[in-house]
């Protein structure tokens, strides 16, 4: 098997920055044993795996270092530039183990990809009582005009408001507890969010079912996160916002995320990718 693992920084320019994925443009030849090893090796939150199929359309699957995951929103920019760069810009149409995907490509390689159908449904009261005792957080230290809850854009998230900044800046939680949490009801990352303003949110993404500590950038989260604004009546009067994400871990990463006035269109989760080269 000779299909390069090819590895690009998504949601950024600069390679340090970001967040890594790695990407094979054509696993046709692959096993899900394959796969998941592949992604096991690379170590990165995730790595996409494309299989073009006759139509033109591209499958794609997603695996963790510890699993495979139904959508991964930093490794669709990443794959979607890296093919691009090869092939040139235009759509895709992506086929994700949560639905289908569309992807635009721009001559200057950002790219726009929309989310599948969005959901926001509440978080229960003792999932929350969790995650806060997981996180070494207080109920006060929440956001009282952004109550926590449930999104999904191709993943599940809780999402959880804090009222400061320093709050989100301290992260150190209960690896085990989060996850044995997140394993039983199949979450994918915890979205844990600050809004400086209407149109800048700031964000970090717990990931434990994939063994990492924190994602730098998670489209499928930013996506999340477009419809509960819609559902909370809390997005700007453009409908689009900014989240600040991987700053605290030295990655700083830009999301760029506007929501239709129909949400159920899909969440578009805007960025680009960079490819980052062999040390």
């Amino acid at each position: 098997m000779n299909t390069p693992t090819l590895r690009y920084s998504a949601f950024t320019t600069d390679p340090s920055g970001g967040n890594p994925a790695g990407v094979v443009l054509d696993a046709r030849a692959m096993s899900d044993a394959d796969m998941q090893r592949i992604a096991t090796q690379v170590g990165y939150s995730e790595t996409a795996f494309l299989l073009p199929r006759s139509d033109g359309a591209f499958d794609i699957r997603y695996y963790s270092p510890l699993a495979e995951v139904s959508f991964c929103g930093h490794a669709t920019i990443a794959a979607t530039v890296a093919h691009a760069e090869r092939y040139g810009p235009g759509e895709r149409l992506l086929h994700t183990r949560a639905g289908q995907v569309r992807v635009f490509v721009d001559e200057a390689l950002m790219v726009t990809l929309v989310s599948v159908q969005p959901q926001v449904v509440p978080l229960g009261a003792g999932d929350l009582d969790r995650i806060l005792a997981a996180l070494g957080w207080r109920s006060d230290e929440l956001d009282p005009a952004l109550p926590p809850a449930l999104a999904y854009a191709g993943a599940w998230h809780p999402v959880i408001f804090t009222a400061t900044r320093a709050r989100l800046a301290q992260l150190d939680y209960d690896f085990d507890a989060l996850a044995a949490l997140m394993a039983q009801r199949a979450w994918t990352t915890v979205n844990l969010v600050w809004r400086e303003s209407a149109q800048t949110f700031h964000a970090r993404n717990p990931f434990p079912p994939g063994g990492v500590v924190e994602d730098p950038a998670t489209g499928a989260a930013a996506a999340a996160l477009g419809a509960y604004l819609a559902v909370h009546d809390a997005l700007p009067a453009q409908r689009a916002f900014t989240i600040h994400q991987g700053d605290d871990l030295g990655r700083p990463s830009r999301l760029a995320v506007a929501v239709p006035q129909d949400p159920r269109a899909g969440i578009r989760v805007g960025g680009t990718a960079v490819k980052i080269e062999a040390s």
